[in-house]
């Protein structure tokens, strides 16, 4: 395996040399900042690499965008939720938007397999042991969803009762298809703040 790692490594430094000299970097020059002000959570697969971004329309630059598996906060003070915070506070975002997929890894996703195929590619009994005298509970930590709908809302409302979001900040969640692109509105953060002012 470590002879493949090195092969897949001498690739890219040889692509990224040409890459450097040619100077094709001109056409991805930006700065920190996201023209279209606006911070992303999307899930890591690769369907999405390319696709999201020509799907909504994003150029290099535009957009913050986060990626883990699933578009999942698990946690309000984890790092998923910081970077989405320095993106509003930091590097001028000012909506969030949390972007799951159909046909998504996370649904259903056994945490115990996962741990049986830990123990299998050699990662010692001992070391899980450990880490659950620890107070860690790998099954709940590795842990996906039932439902990619149920995952996105569950993110969206994390983030949206965060006490440090800016108050006002727009927090949307939508799905995308992974072949066709094509977005469907699960929760509009616009909507959502019409109401809290109505019901202020």
């Amino acid at each position: 395996m470590v002879n493949q790692i090195l092969r897949k490594l001498d690739e890219i430094l040889a692509y990224n040399n040409h890459f450097v000299e040619s100077k094709e970097y001109e056409h991805y020059l930006t700065n920190r900042y996201p023209n279209k002000r606006m911070v992303i959570l999307t899930c890591m697969d690769t369907r999405l690499t390319e696709l999201l971004p020509r799907a909504l329309n994003l150029r290099n630059g535009d957009a913050k965008i986060i990626k883990n598996a699933g578009a999942i906060v698990i946690q309000p003070f984890g790092n998923v939720m910081r970077s989405i915070l320095v993106a509003l506070y930091k590097l001028s975002a000012e909506e969030v938007f949390v972007i799951g997929h159909h046909d998504c890894g996370m649904t259903g996703l056994n945490a115990e397999m996962i741990v049986e195929s830990a123990i299998e590619r050699g990662v010692d009994q001992q070391m899980l042991t450990t880490l659950k005298r620890a107070g860690i509970d790998l099954r709940r930590w590795l842990r996906g969803f039932d439902d990619v709908h149920d995952g996105v809302k569950r993110s969206v409302e994390i983030i949206r009762n965060h006490p440090l979001l800016p108050p006002g900040t727009a927090v949307h969640g939508l799905l995308i298809h992974p072949e066709t692109g094509k977005l469907d509105v699960i929760i509009n953060g616009y909507e959502h703040l019409s109401q809290e002012q109505l019901d202020d």
